[in-house]
């Protein structure tokens, strides 16, 4: 028994199978959400946490780094630990800073988190300065062990009341220094050393330190963005 035209006629309608249907929805599932995805990746991409020099939250304890670093020259390694051997320059745990103030201080009214934290063994809610975005990887323990001292990217912190940030952070802040690293090296025993000055011009100095350490750091992309 042959088929009508109509069936003929429907049967030519129904090309794609009926989940294409759906097509539909996705597309517009996918242009409704992109359009928000890709606002919220630029503002936090370009937000002040992690592109605006002088950046400054405020802490929940007025912690001074002009004083410690400084006056008191305590070594960067002394609270930041991991900077040599990690990629993260870790926080220091409460019981770093009670070392000190178990006498120093004990009873001041401005460490009372720090007592609350060490007595709770619970953590300090410090606010985090420098704070690279997610698709940007960065190694501390690759740069501090190959000459490149905390200054030439925090600044003099020995001088900041507060910390802040110093530098943009930036990727081409970034490769400027991987172009031509010889601007920043210095010999690794002084790469905590805030003050340290080079013996001659930096940038001889520099390329002397960097044909003896055979330093040549990558511009690969994904060198940082992995």
């Amino acid at each position: 028994m042959g088929l009508s035209p109509l069936s003929i006629t429907t049967m030519k309608l129904f090309v794609f199978p009926r989940w294409a249907n759906k097509t539909r929805q996705l597309a517009g599932v996918f242009l409704g959400v992109t359009p928000v995805y890709l606002t919220a990746l630029i503002w936090y991409g370009a937000s002040p946490k992690t592109t605006d020099v002088g950046y400054q939250p405020k802490q929940p304890i007025p912690y001074s780094h002009a004083l410690h670093a400084g006056e008191l020259g305590l070594d960067c390694r002394y609270c930041h630990t991991t900077v040599e051997e990690t990629g993260h320059a870790a926080i220091p745990p409460t019981e770093t800073c009670m070392n000190c103030h178990k006498v120093v201080h004990p009873t001041s009214p401005k460490l009372l988190p720090i007592r609350e934290s060490y007595a709770t063994n619970s953590a300090v809610p410090w606010v985090k300065v420098h704070d690279l975005p997610d698709y940007a990887y960065f190694n501390h323990s690759a740069h501090v062990t190959r000459g490149i001292g905390c200054v030439s990217c925090h600044g003099r912190v020995d001088q900041m009341e507060e910390v802040y940030q110093h530098e943009s952070l930036s990727m081409g802040w970034c490769l400027d220094c991987h172009r031509a690293p010889e601007q920043h090296l210095r010999p690794v025993s002084e790469v905590t050393n805030m003050s340290w000055k080079p013996p001659e011009d930096q940038l001889t100095y520099g390329k002397r330190l960097r044909a003896e350490n055979n330093i040549a750091p990558s511009q690969d992309c994904s060198t940082c963005h992995r």
